[in-house]
Order: structure tokens, then C-alpha cells, then sequence
């Protein structure tokens, strides 16, 4: 689940070892233990016990940080980490309890759950009532539950998953999300109950269908038209895109989009496809492809047999092939 990942991912960020946490190395420590008011001790703080705490080596926040940012240092983040984890370990050792026990919830804003074999989007999510960004790129998810997601998200990325089905995703989407990847899954036309419109999606702004099996333009295109705020949208890869009008298709269906498959939308783009969007019988649902062979290996070359004499009645030996192309 993605609440077991996340836990192996705080284990590996060790917030409460040292240099971070609330360690005798920690100066945060010992001014824990000390009255707010001019450094004094606290009322009923054992005099003896605290100087002998202070006695102890203490590094500085500035050295203990330092350890932390520097790349050869035994105690440097992984390179598989994101800003976010090296910024987590900085806050452990600048304001350790702001990230002790349970209080990481509260200040996570992004987490990053790559490649880590995660098959269930739990409730345990619900923790991280902070969260804004979601990545669950390259894992194993054939099916999320909304209900599950925090309410405050706004990025959601699930590229590189086993995703067939937006249903349980549209149950109760989070309201303010801006972003959704579901690239590389395995979605295809038609969606049923219109699950790519502005009913369950109101503040979309990027969306990315790429290298799915979608080939119905025209009942993509009409929901797409009602997303009023998207602006980037992916679906190279589809078997839509090999459609001769598909981009002209789309740049005239889908006036305020910016961005289609990497490529921005330009003035002159949008004057030469003019129009097109009226005419849906250029949309046709078939391509023909032309595939040209330079070279094939591991098969006898005709050229170099030997060449038979003429009127010779030796007998003839003729090869055949069978070439499959699948798409």
C-alpha cells in the first residue's frame, strides 16, 4: 500500500537520527530545558543533571546542516530523493519537533511513491491533511479510490500503472486538483459516464492520456470541450494520433488549449486549422501506414547462392518468408 511505502520512505530518511531529531547532539536539546526567560533553567530542572547535559559535545545547527547538504557526507540523502526529503531533513534538524511522531503529516506537501511496487491507494493517505502533490509513477495500480485522496490535492500522477477504469477515481475526486497523469496505463474509447468532463474535473489545467488505446476522437474531443480550464494536454501515443486531421482536429475543438503533446499552440497554427472542428467526416477512424524494410538479418541472402547454368536440370531451391507487424 501506499501507506507501507511511505512509512519505508520515512525509515530510510532516519528524521530522528542523527544529524536531525531531538538528539544529545542537537542544540534544539538543551534549549528545550531551558527557562523561556533569559536562558534560565526551568522550575524544578535538576541543576547537576543540567549541567552535566550541557557539558556534552553539542554540535551547531550550521555544522549538523552541513553534514546533511554535503554529497560525500555518510549521512547525505540518496540520489533517488526529491528536494522535498533533503528539505524534510533540514527541518528535523532546524525545528526538530515540527517533523517528530505523527507531525510530518501535518507539514508534508508533496510525496514522491516511484517505482516502489505499490498496489493499493489506502485511507491511510487521509493523514496528510497538507498534501497538494502525489506522485505514484511506475507501480502496480490497476484501480484508485477517491475516497482515499486528500481533498487538498492538486497534482495527481499515476503514469506507468495498470489503470483500466476512471470510476472509482470520479467517486469523489479532490475538487481543486489542477493536474492529472495517466499516461502509459490502460485506458481505452469509449469512457463510460463521461469521466474526462468539468463535472468531476472543474479546475483541470494539464491532463496527460498519453500511450493508452483511446481511438475515439470525436467522444474524447466532447468532453475535453468542457473542461473550460485546461490549457496542456498529452495523447501522442493513442491510436487516435495517427489520424491525418488529429491535431488540427483538436487545436480547433479545444480553443484555449496552449499546449498539445510537448508542442505549443501557436496564431498562425490556430488560423490554419480554422474551422476544422466543423467537419468531423475528416475524422476518420482508420490510418494507412507505410513500412519500409532497410536490412534483415539472420536469413539466407538470394545473391549469394550460386547462380544456375542455363538448361541445367539441377533442382531449384526457392525460399518464401511471412513478416507479421503487430499494432
Amino acid at each position: 500500500s501506499v501507506s507501507a511505502a511511505f512509512r519505508e520512505h520515512l525509515r530510510r530518511l532516519a528524521l530522528q537520527d542523527f544529524p536531525c531529531g531531538l538528539g544529545s547532539w542537537s542544540k534544539s536539546c538543551f534549549d528545550a530545558r531551558r527557562s523561556p526567560r533569559r536562558g534560565q533553567l526551568r522550575l524544578g530542572a535538576d541543576p547537576a543533571g543540567e549541567e552535566e547535559a550541557m557539558g556534552l559535545d553539542e554540535e551547531s545547527p550550521e555544522a549538523l546542516m552541513e553534514l546533511l547538504r554535503d554529497q560525500h557526507s555518510p549521512w547525505a540523502l540518496p540520489p533517488d530523493c526529491s528536494p522535498q526529503d533533503q528539505q524534510l531533513r533540514e527541518m528535523a534538524v532546524l525545528a526538530p519537533k515540527l517533523v517528530c511522531g505523527s507531525n510530518v503529516f501535518q507539514v508534508l506537501r508533496s510525496l514522491r511513491i516511484v517505482g516502489k511496487g505499490v498496489k493499493e491507494v489506502d485511507e491511510g493517505l487521509l493523514q496528510l491533511q497538507q498534501l497538494e502533490e502525489l506522485i505514484l509513477s511506475a507501480n502496480q495500480i490497476s484501480r484508485i479510490t477517491s475516497a482515499n485522496l486528500p481533498r487538498t490535492l492538486k497534482v495527481l500522477e499515476l503514469c506507468c500503472n495498470a489503470v483500466a477504469d476512471l470510476q472509482d477515481l470520479c467517486a469523489q475526486p479532490p475538487p481543486e486538483l489542477q493536474h492529472l497523469g495517466l499516461g502509459y496505463n490502460r485506458l481505452c474509447s469509449p469512457l463510460r459516464d463521461k469521466y474526462l468532463t468539468a463535472a468531476f474535473w472543474p479546475n483541470l489545467v494539464s491532463l496527460d492520456l498519453s500511450f493508452n488505446s483511446f481511438t475515439d476522437l470525436l467522444g474524447l474531443v466532447s468532453q475535453l470541450s468542457s473542461l473550460q480550464k485546461l490549457r496542456v494536454l498529452v495523447l501522442q501515443g493513442n491510436p487516435l494520433a495517427l489520424i491525418p486531421t488529429y491535431r488540427g482536429f483538436l487545436v480547433d475543438s479545444l480553443p484555449k488549449l496552449s499546449i498539445l503533446d510537448d508542442i505549443p499552440i501557436g496564431p498562425d497554427e490556430r488560423h490554419q486549422f480554422h474551422g476544422l472542428a466543423r467537419q468531423p467526416e475528416l475524422v476518420r477512424s482508420e490510418a494507412r501506414v507505410v513500412v519500409s524494410i532497410g536490412e534483415i538479418k539472420g536469413v539466407p541472402d538470394p545473391r549469394a547462392l550460386q547462380q544456375l547454368e542455363v538448361g541445367s536440370e539441377a533442382p531449384v531451391i526457392t525460399y518464401s518468408y511471412c513478416v507479421t507487424y503487430e499494432f
